[in-house]
């Protein structure tokens, strides 16, 4: 882990006595920052779907693929929209409505014999914006499925050695925050070949707020 707790707690206070009050809720992020990582390089960039602990204070809009009794569960469990098998079918060749689904919706569900289909159908439009369903059997307990959604986040690399991605709101608790950043940390951490060596610096920032630098342990 390249924080500690403390620098990490230390930061956030630092964060919320600089951010300027308003009249709506600030998001939260982390941004960090790379070095000795060519991301031209495929084998060095990244892009990491990441299970938070706590939700991330905004919605995260889910869309579920599925047939018969996983689809009816899918919506009691509060599926933003369920498209079914006679649905999926009729967007085939439809780019634009395709193009405005996968902008509407931050996470996709899959149930498994359902994956072939969506891998046709909305492959090419969902693949490239890294948001290729999570396959899941028709049997999986699609509440609990579609709450871990909403805690989902997307971090990835976009031709720059830079990372950075929504990780709450400023009315989460401290702790809360710092169990999201950790999670976030961890993974990237792992992904990198020399682990926290090529972390440069990581910053939080509020939405109306400047950047705060957090410090970072070295082994």
């Amino acid at each position: 882990m390249p924080v500690g707790r403390s620098n990490l707690a230390e930061a956030i206070r630092e964060m919320r006595a600089k951010t300027p009050k308003r009249n709506f809720k600030q998001s939260v992020e982390v941004i960090i920052n790379l070095r000795d990582v060519d991301v031209s390089k495929a084998e060095n960039r990244i892009q990491e779907t990441i299970e938070l602990p706590h939700q991330i204070g905004k919605k995260v809009n889910v869309c579920v693929f599925a047939s018969g009794d996983a689809a009816l569960r899918a919506r009691r469990a509060g599926a933003d929209m369920v498209l079914e098998k006679e649905e999926i079918e009729s967007l085939m060749g439809n780019k634009k409505r395709q193009r405005q689904i996968a902008k509407q919706f931050d996470s996709f569900v899959a149930t498994a014999p359902l994956m072939p289909l969506v891998g046709r159908v909305f492959g090419a439009i969902l693949g490239p914006r890294g948001k290729m369903p999570t396959p899941v059997p028709p049997t999986v307990d699609m509440e609990r499925e579609v709450e871990r959604h909403r805690r989902l986040v997307m971090v990835r690399t976009r031709g720059q050695p830079v990372l950075s991605c929504r990780v709450g709101t400023e009315d989460m608790s401290d702790d809360e925050l710092i169990d999201n950043i950790e999670a976030v940390l961890n993974r990237i951490e792992g992904k990198l070949k020399r682990g926290v060596r090529n972390i440069a610096s990581i910053y939080i920032k509020s939405t109306m707020g400047p950047p705060v630098k957090v410090k970072i342990q070295e082994d």
